[in-house]
């Protein structure tokens, strides 16, 4: 007869939730300006993406995405916006390497759609196009990334 055991994970189970989303900063420049409407608009467009973790309680994670984007026309900056685009998760449960994965993919990309949205805005009030932000594969900017991740405290 075998005897039934708990789970070790049924013991300490993992526990995600979003607990806000929000918008953190943003800035909109455009210093060639009006000048530069009257150029011929074929920008050359530069995008940065960063995360940052920062423990706010126990279990509570402030996970801040960052989205730079740089229009240029020429040699002249058409735009630049940046949108901090932040959200409240609880973690709690997770190895170190899921927390890794958590944090600089999956909440990332939960926060994503609302940066994409906020910088389409931005440049639509701002006078030019509508950009549209193509989806990203955080997974694989992950696994690209050469900057270090935090982990919870052990």
């Amino acid at each position: 007869m075998t005897e039934n055991t708990p789970d070790a994970a049924a013991d300490n189970p993992t526990k995600f939730a979003i607990l806000r989303i929000y918008l953190k900063d943003v800035s909109f420049e455009t210093p060639n300006s009006p000048v530069i409407f009257q150029e011929d608009y074929t920008p050359e467009i530069k995008l940065e993406l960063n995360t940052s973790v920062k423990e706010i309680e126990q279990f509570i994670y402030e996970i801040v995405l960052t989205i730079t984007v740089t229009s240029k026309v020429g040699d002249k900056v058409a735009f630049l916006a940046e949108v901090q685009q932040a959200g409240l998760f609880h973690i709690e449960g997770v190895e170190p390497e899921q927390f890794q994965s958590m944090t600089g993919a999956y909440c990332p990309h939960s926060l994503y759609p609302y940066a994409r949205e906020a910088i389409s805005d931005l440049v639509a009030k701002g006078g030019f196009p509508q950009l549209l932000l193509a989806p990203l594969n955080f997974d694989q900017i992950l696994r690209n990334s050469t900057g270090t991740q935090n982990s919870p405290a052990a």
